[in-house]
């Protein structure tokens, strides 16, 4: 009896390029996601501060249509966790991949939707409704997108690379706020009539052509190695969230607190500076914008270099590293700022971002992925991510502002950083040192 082999046998090296350029294809579809989540975020708002006041509020006075604008681009924070929490349960129980299409289909038909929304002279009431109702949905994918990614990512990555996979996740932050800002910098440069009239869509709807690009990647990757083990030996949790509130609770608190220098930090530089700039120092707004994507640049350009030190040396070294930077650079920060110099100003936020944002923000996928074990995975890494945001990215613009309006200068807000520095600290002494453990296990 002949029994043919060959066609049984596969070699090493064809599995080994196979696996690697699934995980190379889960890498980019989490980096695409990520680019869209951000690209969302800052034409969303920038579009609020400028178009959407006199496009789907024209009926109010402008300061009125101005605060409806922004309570319309807040609301998505609050709808963020609940999504982290649903879509986190399912993708326990179900995958990660099917959850990671449905989150950028359907965040990315809403935001190509709000470009054919119509305005309130066409619509009425209907258009402010429909624009709202979009963005909760849209708030509600990007809660599950996060966690997602971070996990297609990290369970997807070569022995020894999770920190520069999930690095490369992460990515697509700063890679969001640059492919915006050269959105709306074409569409801007138009007339007002034009602009106001039908060019401001174009951004929202040329989310369509990353939709695209995404969906294409995320429908080539299987499924990461870890879940398919837990779910073939039928260990998936029945209910995920129960579990991590039942075995992981101390340890999710001290995960949503975790992000505080790179929180305040991040939200620091990209949202408050820029009114700093232009309203306390009376500088134009071509100066900050000008150097908020340098920074971006940098930011981008670092994000992989400090993954790769995260795989050699360990998350807390590096990420504690990037904590101290903040603190220690919250003073001067500030000090660059007040020469009123754009040069100065392109330095203060460029090293901000560069350093200060990549060391800490390219770690947060595999940091959070590694502190939960597969089965509840999920769950755990997208609600204290989420929680996270919560605590630290939503009040920061508003707490610094408080601070300069209340003592007349800016060291309050850099002492105010200091303090989300040690919470850091405090919060990564309680945690364990993942970089070398088996996430399989």
């Amino acid at each position: 009896m002949i029994i043919n082999t060959q066609a049984e046998h596969v070699p090493a090296g064809t599995q080994q390029e196979s696996a690697h350029s699934t995980s190379v294809k889960a890498a980019w579809g989490s980096f695409i996601g990520t680019t869209i989540e951000w690209y969302d975020y800052f034409i969303y708002g920038t579009a609020a501060a400028i178009v959407f006041p006199k496009v789907f509020f024209s009926n109010l006075s402008p300061e009125m249509a101005t605060l409806m604008s922004m309570i319309s681009f807040s609301v998505a924070f609050a709808v963020r966790p609940i999504g982290g929490l649903v879509i986190g349960h399912f993708g326990d129980r179900m995958g990660r991949k099917k959850l990671l299409v449905f989150t950028l289909m359907l965040m990315g038909l809403c935001t190509a939707g709000i470009g054919f929304l119509p305005t309130y002279e066409q619509a009425g009431f209907w258009a402010p409704a429909l624009l709202i109702l979009l963005r909760i949905i849209q708030g509600f994918a990007l809660g599950g997108e996060w966690g997602g990614a971070a996990l297609m990512s990290v369970e997807h990555a070569p022995p020894g690379r999770r920190g520069l996979w999930g690095a490369t996740m992460q990515m697509g932050v700063p890679a969001g706020l640059l492919v915006s800002a050269g959105a709306f910098a074409l569409v801007s440069s138009l007339p007002d009539e034009q602009f106001f009239g039908w060019a401001w869509r174009l951004p929202f709807i040329a989310s369509l052509l990353l939709l695209v690009i995404g969906m294409y990647i995320r429908l080539q990757v299987s499924e990461p190695p870890a879940f398919e083990k837990v779910s073939k030996s039928g260990q998936t949790e029945s209910m995920p969230l129960l579990s991590v509130l039942k075995f992981e609770k101390k340890k999710t608190v001290i995960m949503a607190f975790l992000q505080s220098a790179a929180n305040v930090g991040y939200f620091l530089i990209t949202v408050y500076s820029l009114t700093y700039i232009t309203g306390t120092l009376g500088l134009p707004r071509s100066v900050a914008t000008t150097a908020l994507l340098v920074g971006a640049s940098v930011d981008l350009l670092m994000q992989p270099i400090f993954g790769m030190l995260s795989d050699r040396y360990g998350r807390k070294k590096v990420y504690g590293f990037g904590a101290l930077f903040f603190a220690f650079y919250a003073f001067p920060f500030f000090a660059l700022l007040n020469t009123g110099d754009p040069v100065w100003i392109t330095l203060a936020l460029t090293l901000g971002l560069g350093i200060g944002h990549a060391s800490t923000g390219s770690l947060h996928g595999v940091v959070y992925a590694e502190q939960y074990p597969t089965k509840y995975r999920f769950s755990g890494a997208s609600a204290a991510y989420q929680l996270a945001g919560i605590v630290s990215s939503a009040p920061t613009p508003i707490i610094a502002a408080w601070l300069v309006a209340t003592t007349g200068n800016s060291m309050a807000v850099s002492w105010f950083v200091v303090a989300s520095a040690a919470i850091t600290l405090l919060c990564l002494f309680s945690i364990k040192e993942t970089y070398k453990v088996d996430i399989n296990e």
